[in-house]
């Protein structure tokens, strides 16, 4: 047997025999893999033993075919145009070229999945074909689908965990419920949803569309409606009425609403009409073209505050049964937010119903003017313990307060009503320096009050009513100073009289600081708590500066005015409650 040296590694040789004859014929016809020759043309010349088991075809019967047009089709079994067939391109340019995932028809009519490597054959220099090796992968490409789809159904559960988890942390961030609910729709639109509508129940049994939401934000024009539910034990198949009557979720879609219309054509029985709350809904899902809609109850079945209704309009992509489930969790999550919100909301105004008529009207004491403003903290934080009072005391001279409870509750503004009663019975049964009523008190609250610690300034102008002079005299407890207008243009804080807030320990036998200040004709004294100057992202020199320009642009405009302007001109951003307590001598 003569054999030809091949070149290899370390000088030796590596051997293959070249003159045996039909040698190479027995290695193709063994050969494990499919083994297909085609000629320029892409007609088959030869194929191998495994290629006819792979293709399910006799050698004979594929032999002259044209290979693309006998194997390729599409992944539905379709034929596919030549010019897109990657092996005839190959062809084209006679170069090497592999590919993967072609699909090729076996001769039983079942599809194939290949992958492929081809190798052009010369003689000569001339091109004589191509040789190209196969092998079935469609096992290997079933599997990537799976492992595929398993993939894409652990980021679509955790995309739904995670817009679940924001929900419940953005809601939860406010207790104010028309904040909550616009928030909602901005976190399911278009995440979850196309367009999204919430309906409260009332007090009065009626139902209130409250929100919508859609592609292009709020949709108001669709907002508002009105309806009472419908009373127990009448028909109506609307899913609204169902859910806030106590059912459960409901998941419709466009096939699902054929169906019952076509039940009900086969039968020809009339449908009891809908409550006009159903009309109102079916009406909303007509008009923005729902061609899946999952309808919730917000809360628990015990306590159910109203419905979320979530629409998809693309007919290619509906809910399914896990939507609902997450929807389901998101409606009870929003429905103890709503909850919280509306027992804050009633806490809140009995808070400042409280406060409101436990500020006394004022005193009109000879020919000083006084005007004062309350203003609860904005909607969405909590209520506070502010409050102002003025009032005559025995000896003819006019005791003017403000204050600060620490804490802002329903408690807080408690211990503000203890406090105004207790500093009143003080300052009218012991009359003297300020200082010392204050620290009666201060002894007195830990016995007689709930308040842990609140600051406040006691001061009294003295001096006749009608002809003066005035002068004010007062201690503060640890409160903002007050800020004295004269005229000229000139403002001062009266930062004299400064000692420790109540409820802080006191050295015993030390008294109060007690200050005082002359009060020119035409001035104008400003008590108020730190809401009017303390705003989130802003230093108190910066607060105080603030309200000195202010006030010396207003210091010439009516009182009412002036306390009037002084709320308008606060920054955004206010989370506290401010009192405000003006005090204008004559000018003459």
């Amino acid at each position: 047997m003569v054999k030809d040296a091949v070149p290899g590694v370390g000088g030796e040789g590596r051997s293959w025999p070249t003159a045996e004859p039909g040698f190479w014929r027995q290695v193709v016809e063994q050969l494990s893999t499919a083994l297909m020759v085609v000629d320029p043309a892409g007609r088959i010349h030869a194929v191998n033993p495994a290629a006819e088991r792979l293709l399910g075809r006799a050698a004979a019967a594929m032999r002259g075919k044209d290979a693309h047009e006998l194997l390729h089709r599409d992944t539905d079994g379709g034929t596919l145009l030549r010019e897109q067939c990657p092996l005839l391109q190959v062809l084209t340019e006679g170069a090497p070229a592999r590919g993967e995932g072609d699909s090729y028809l076996r001769g039983d009519g079942r599809l194939v999945t290949i992958s492929w490597s081809a190798s052009p054959l010369t003689d000569g220099g001339s091109f004589k074909g191509m040789a190209v090796l196969f092998t079935d992968i469609t096992g290997d490409r079933s599997a990537r689908r799976e492992r595929a789809a398993y993939t894409s159904a652990l980021e679509d559960l955790n995309e739904r965990l995670t817009l679940v988890a924001e929900i419940t942390d953005v809601l939860g961030q406010t207790l104010e419920t028309d904040e909550a609910l616009a928030r909602l729709g901005r976190l399911l639109v278009p995440r979850l949803a196309d367009w999204a509508a919430v309906d409260l129940r009332t007090g009065s049994g009626q139902v209130h569309r409250v929100t919508v939401a859609g592609p292009a934000g709020r949709a108001a024009g669709l907002e508002g409606g009105r309806e009472r539910l419908p009373e127990s034990g009448e028909a109506d198949r609307s899913p609204l009425v169902r859910v806030l009557s106590g059912g459960d979720p409901v998941l419709r879609n466009e096939q699902d609403e054929r169906d019952e219309q076509d039940q009900q054509d086969e039968a020809e029985t009339a449908v009891p009409p809908g409550s006009p709350l159903a009309a109102v809904h079916s009406d909303f899902l007509r008009t923005v073209h729902a061609t899946s809609a999952i309808t919730v109850p917000l809360g628990a079945r015990r306590q159910i505050t109203g419905a979320l209704t979530l629409v998809r309009t693309d007919p290619l992509h509906p809910f399914d049964t896990e939507d609902l489930e997450v929807v389901s969790d998101i409606g009870r999550r929003v429905g103890l937010v709503i909850d919280n919100a509306r027992r804050f909301g009633r806490q809140r105004a009995v808070a400042e119903a409280m406060q409101r008529n436990l500020l006394a009207p004022l005193p009109q004491p000879g020919r000083l003017q006084l005007a004062a403003r309350y203003q609860p903290a904005p909607a969405g934080s909590q209520v506070g313990g502010d409050w102002y009072d003025a009032f005559e005391l025995k000896d003819g001279s006019l005791a003017l307060v403000i204050g600060d409870v620490v804490g802002h509750d329903l408690t807080a503004a408690a211990g503000m009503a203890q406090l105004h009663g207790i500093l009143r019975s003080l300052a009218w049964d012991h009359p003297g320096e300020p200082g010392a009523v204050v620290d009666r008190l201060d002894n007195a609250m830990p016995a007689i009050t709930t308040v842990p610690m609140a600051t406040l300034v006691l001061a009294r102008v003295e001096g006749h009513p009608h002809t003066g002079p005035w002068t004010l005299r007062w201690t503060s407890a640890g409160h903002p100073p007050p800020l004295l207008l004269t005229p000229g243009g000139h403002a001062q804080y009266l930062e004299a009289g400064q000692g420790l807030v109540l409820g802080a320990p006191l050295d015993t036998g030390v008294g109060r600081p007690n200050a005082t200040q002359p009060l020119p004709l035409g001035s104008t004294l400003l008590l108020y708590t730190d809401g009017l100057i303390e705003i989130p992202g802003s230093d108190l020199d910066t607060g105080l500066d603030r309200l000195r320009r202010h006030a010396l642009t207003l210091a010439q405009a009516p009182l009412d005015t002036l306390c009037d302007q002084l709320l308008a001109r606060m920054p955004p951003g206010s989370t506290d409650d401010v009192a405000l307590l003006a005090v204008r001598l004559p000018a003459l």
